[in-house]
């Protein structure tokens, strides 16, 4: 849904990641015909970076988790 955006909105797509700033700098830039190419691919750029960061913190999240602790296996014994 983000890479919709960022095709057809590219400027919306920062205040959609939280990216307040960069939003507007790129609603500027995006005014220009010229500008609008360059605004598009970098609001890609940030959506795949913006995955990647949450992919991530999935990642370290679970990671860090407390592990189970191991009980002994009664088929074992």
């Amino acid at each position: 849904m983000r890479y919709l955006i960022a095709l057809l909105f590219p400027w919306i797509t920062f205040f959609t990641i939280g990216k307040i700033g960069q939003g507007f700098l790129c609603l500027i830039l995006q005014l220009t015909i010229i500008g609008w190419l360059p605004a598009t691919i970098w609001a890609m750029v940030s959506v795949s970076g913006y995955n990647a960061d949450k992919r991530t913190d999935r990642i370290v999240n679970a990671m860090s988790q407390a592990p189970q602790q191991a009980t002994a296996d009664p088929r074992r014994i």
